[in-house]
């Protein structure tokens, strides 16, 4: 399959560095082809455009084509937001975030248009991936490779439309928003205005129980591991050489500081948690996300995991770099006959915001589902108010420690639930009864083998994990929240029944809490 659209050494570098769905490195490299491929397209147009037209119309034939297949077969990655009439741009909440300051420049519009266009060619890649051979056949297609590599090209002759037609620019912006996870109608259904003071009495009380728990937990020495204690491979990262390697990073226009490959696997090493939980039973051990005969995953305990990302937050003009780690267990037991908290597959989401140096200035924490969202502020942070009694604003009842050279932070997990009792700081040699385990790249769950061949997300469309469905949505649907309690994707996580708030919000720490003086320039 070929696109009608004019030929440029630029191609053969974007199908060789950015065709291959497994090869994360050279991904800027390959977007700076497209980049040259889109100035190319625009710049040896015929005199008549008919050649341009031409390839933009076969692109957008091609596309809606692979756009519907995707959607029957039910492989639409669920993380970052499509935008209509926009096939090749996707945006988060951070990127939605920068939209209305990108207009004036035309390097901040280019770092946004390329953030935008990458996020959208890697939610392709595991879409194509996950897509039966059978709907490649459909498509007259049977080298994923090539479909990307297609993919690039029609992708790059829509940016440099995009490019040459300030009205389109700006319909393209003003379409960047991110839908909020509270839907709207459930609200007014289940009469928010009034029933949602009675849940915010029982998280107010939820959370004063937990507090006395978090605090107790982290006054008292760790001692002796009560359960499983996993810790990461090698020595931890001394001090200075995060301090470097913060220091390499090389912001974007929109001063994003985005590391490389290497640099990524670096920094998340370096903070990577210990995680002891009490032991009660296999429910309580870390483990590999997989696909089983089951219609949720299936987590292999026999093969400790912990799951790492990067990820960013705002604070005034300063963008900061956050490490997110996600432990992953094969469920949340019941502790009774009645327990409409349980259900299969349980995720414990830890994230470390960073300073511009690389020290840690907040931690936070919350269910995969997004529920139980806790603060662990450092000493630079002060709790902001919260604007009004009437929502779920900051829980923050403990400090977090200081880290001498050789430690790392331990994070204490109670049996079954996998609620966080404490957050210590622990030397890198304490004993780690549960072994070693393996720091994966999150964005892998977004495609896994199938035991039947073939491969699928371990999220639906929706975002969420299927299978991971609990009982606790038949009564608390009236919040908004779809299917609360289930384990959702990256992008997806709504972190309060009561107000709005979402894990991946750009301003949340702000918003929450002041920075002392000196510390962000």
């Amino acid at each position: 399959m070929s696109v009608a659209a004019p030929y440029h050494p630029g191609m053969q570098c974007c199908s060789l560095v950015g065709s291959n769905p497994f090869v994360s490195t050279g991904r800027r490299l390959a977007l700076s082809c497209l980049v040259v491929l889109a100035g190319c397209a625009v710049n040896r147009v015929e005199p008549d455009g008919a050649r341009a037209e031409t390839g933009a119309q076969a692109c957008g034939l091609w596309m809606q084509r692979l756009d519907a297949l995707v959607d029957r077969e039910g492989v639409r990655d669920g993380g970052a937001t499509r935008l209509t009439g926009f096939a090749h741009a996707r945006v988060d909440r951070l990127l939605a975030s920068f939209a209305l300051e990108v207009q004036g420049s035309d390097a901040r519009w280019q770092a946004w248009a390329q953030a935008t266009g990458e996020l959208d060619r890697e939610a392709r890649r595991w879409e194509l991936l996950n897509l039966p051979d059978a709907a490649l056949r459909e498509l007259h297609e049977h080298d994923r490779e090539a479909m990307a590599a297609h993919v690039d090209a029609c992708a790059a002759i829509a940016w440099a439309e995009a490019a040459a037609s300030p009205v389109r620019r700006r319909a393209l912006l003003a379409q960047a928003r991110v839908p909020d996870e509270y839907a709207l109608w459930k609200r007014a259904l289940g009469l928010y205005p009034l029933s949602r003071w009675p849940f915010l009495a029982g998280v107010k009380r939820w959370e004063s129980e937990w507090a006395q728990t978090l605090v107790e937990g982290s006054r008292s020495a760790m001692g002796v591991p009560e359960g499983y204690r996993w810790a990461p491979d090698g020595a931890s990262v001394a001090p200075g050489e995060v301090q470097g390697l913060m220091a390499a990073l090389a912001p974007d226009a929109l001063g994003i500081p985005r590391p490389s490959e290497a640099q990524a696997a670096r920094l998340l090493h370096a903070y990577a948690p210990v995680v002891e939980v009490v032991q009660r039973g296999a429910f309580d051990r870390v483990g590999r996300v997989q696909w089983a005969d089951a219609e949720a995953p299936q987590v292999d305990a026999t093969q400790p995991t912990l799951y790492g990302r990067i990820a960013h937050t705002r604070y005034g003009q300063t963008t900061l770099l956050q490490l997110v780690y996600s432990a992953w267990f094969s469920e949340r037991p019941p502790k009774g006959a009645l327990d409409l908290l349980a259900g299969a597959v349980d995720g414990v989401v830890m994230r470390l915001t960073l300073d511009p140096e690389g020290r840690p200035m907040l931690a936070d924490s919350i269910h995969a589902c997004g529920c139980y969202h806790l603060f662990v502020p450092g000493k630079a942070l002060t709790r902001r108010p919260a604007p009004g009694w009437g929502e779920e604003w900051a829980f923050a009842p403990i400090r977090l420690p200081d880290l001498a050279p050789g430690e790392r932070l331990l994070w204490r997990l109670s049996s079954g639930d996998h609620m966080l009792e404490s957050v210590t700081a622990a030397p890198q040699s304490r004993e780690v009864s549960g072994g070693v385990y393996r720091l994966a790249d999150e964005d892998g769950l977004r495609s896994l083998p199938l035991p039947e061949g073939g491969r699928r997300s371990v999220f639906a469309p929706d975002g969420i994990m299927p299978g991971t469905q609990r009982g606790e949505r038949v009564l608390f649907w009236p919040m908004g929240i779809t299917s609360p309690g289930a384990m959702r994707q990256w992008g997806r996580q709504p972190t309060a029944f009561v107000g709005r708030r979402h894990f991946d919000d750009p301003w949340l720490v702000e918003e929450r809490f002041a920075v002392e003086a000196g510390v962000l320039p």
